[in-house]
C-alpha cells in the first residue's frame, strides 16, 4: 500500500512541476522602435591644415637647398 501512494505522490509532483515549469517560459519580443536611431558623430578632421603645412615645407626645402 506505501509503494502505490509514493508512486501517486511522484506522479502527482511531477505533473505538477511540469506545469508549473511551462508558465514560467520566457518570452522574446522584438519590436522596431517607433523613433528614428539618431548617431551623434563628432568628428575632427584637420587633413587640411596638414596639407598646407607640407606644401609650406615642400617650398620651403625647395627655396633653401643648402639646409640639409
Amino acid at each position: 500500500m506505501k509503494r502505490k501512494n509514493i508512486i501517486k505522490v511522484m506522479t502527482f509532483l511531477s505533473i505538477t512541476t511540469g506545469v508549473l515549469m511551462t508558465g514560467c517560459s520566457p518570452t522574446v519580443k522584438i519590436e522596431a522602435p517607433d523613433k528614428p536611431i539618431v548617431i551623434n558623430m563628432n568628428i575632427k578632421i584637420d587633413h587640411e591644415i596638414r596639407i598646407k603645412v607640407d606644401r609650406e615645407l615642400d617650398s620651403l626645402l625647395d627655396n633653401k637647398k643648402g639646409l640639409f
